[in-house]
């Protein structure tokens, strides 16, 4: 368990929503500082995305798409070229093609290594779904590792950083790129700032000037002030259903980096002398317009929603990561709760109080990609949207509990108050 002992309530159910309601109340007043200065930071971003749309001359016409092939598609060109100033970078490719943002970075690493070359992960072991990719799990489907590319890890510091001392030993073989994840993602450890990735880059093109730098950047869009390609990652990649989307995006992904590598990646979407001219937008533009417009404030209420669950769970001795009032450069909220009850409570609270399938009961399973069974709350309108609000864990030791996304604070708090409820009413924290 999280907490020391489990606590008899003693009390009644109104006593525990009473209780519930004050604790996320007075939670909410400590953060109030914080909270103003993520409002405030909406600001700057949202003037770079109204930039970006006035330099390319966005229009209605934008909003349409061509079928077929989708050679020509105006509007899926107008978006690429939008994304790539938003995200500070030369070039970018968003597609509704992407499955999902493990598929843009798969599209990314295929279309870039070749046999004998050598990745090198720099944040440990990267995110589960990553594993069959490269070839750590599973076999006979075609991962990095069949293709004669070779994979080596630098282990994390016991504090969960990287091991910058150890760096250039990790780099003294040739290597062609490195992997940066820039989100926690399933792993207790902080996730890593702009500037550190902006300090890694420097130090690996000194060791190495033509390895390259390839940055996971799930969940950190828009939360800082500059994106890794802005301080010399070579290419990034990530999902539409995250925090570029805006919780409009009906799916897809994106990527981003040097011209030349974004069309690698979209030669291995689609197909060697295609690449990034194929790929109708199936008359979804408008939506991938909108909700990168409304990204910035999403993103804004989706912080201010973590950094509520960080003071809630912080305060009743649980242990969290990001603790309240540190930096963030992603949107993930990790609560160690310590026992499998109390984390089937918790994403049962949350998906009671979520807008769609509130009346689902969230219960371990399979789930593709995955190495451990994932217990999943979030019932949101665009299915697996981790911009909305949602929380999901996979169900092994030490059980902790990744909130993520949300639309509004508010709804953060309705789903706290429940989950307090929930907990107290099995004596797991006291009154």
């Amino acid at each position: 368990m999280g907490r020391a002992e489990a606590v008899g309530l003693g009390a009644g159910a109104g006593d525990g929503r009473i209780w519930a309601r004050d604790r996320v109340a007075a939670a909410l007043a400590s953060i109030a500082p914080l909270a103003a200065a993520r409002t405030a930071a909406v600001r700057p971003r949202l003037e770079r995305v109204l930039a970006a749309f006035a330099a390319e001359r966005l229009g209605v016409q934008h909003f349409a798409s061509v079928s077929g092939y989708g050679h020509g598609d105006q509007g899926r060109e107008t978006l690429d070229r939008v994304f790539a100033r938003v995200l500070q970078a030369e070039a970018a490719a968003v597609r509704v093609q992407f499955v999902s943002g493990t598929h843009a970075i798969a599209a990314a690493l295929f279309g870039v290594l070749r046999p004998g070359d050598r990745l090198l992960s720099l944040t440990g072991r990267p995110y589960d779904t990553l594993e069959e990719v490269i070839g750590l799990r599973g076999s006979g489907f075609g991962s990095l590792a069949e293709f004669g590319i070779t994979y080596d890890e630098l282990p994390l510091t016991a504090e969960g950083l990287v091991d910058e001392a150890r760096l250039a030993e990790a780099l003294a073989a040739p290597t062609r790129m490195v992997l940066i994840q820039r989100s926690c993602g399933y792993s207790w450890r902080p996730s890593l700032p702009v500037a550190t990735i902006g300090r890694l880059c420097e130090r690996v093109k000194a060791l190495q000037p033509g390895c390259l730098v390839f940055v996971d950047n799930c969940y950190g869009e828009l939360v800082q002030e500059l994106e890794p390609t802005a301080v010399g990652a070579d290419l990034m990649a990530g999902s539409l259903i995250k925090n570029l989307g805006g919780t409009l995006a009906p799916g897809g992904g994106y990527v981003a980096g040097g011209a030349e590598l974004v069309e690698r990646a979209c030669c291995r979407l689609t197909a060697p002398g295609i690449g990034s001219e194929g790929g109708s937008g199936f008359d979804l533009h408008r939506l991938l317009f909108q909700g990168l417009f409304l990204a910035p404030q999403m993103v804004a209420e989706a912080l201010i929603g973590a950094e509520l669950v960080a003071r809630v769970f912080s305060d009743l001795g649980y242990a969290v990561n990001p603790l309240p009032g540190a930096e963030r450069s992603d949107l993930i909220q990790a609560v160690r709760l310590g026992n499998p009850e109390a984390l089937k409570m918790v994403c049962r609270a949350f998906q009671a109080a979520s807008p769609v399938g509130s009346y689902l009961d969230p219960v371990p399973a399979p789930m593709p990609g995955y190495a451990s069974e994932l217990v999943m709350a979030g019932g949101s309108f665009i299915d697996g949207s981790t911009s909305e609000f949602s929380a999901d864990a996979p169900l092994r030791e030490p059980f902790v509990l990744y909130a993520q996304g949300g639309t509004h604070h508010s709804h953060q708090a309705i789903a706290l108050e429940r989950a307090l409820v929930a907990l107290a009413e099995a004596g797991l924290v006291a009154l």
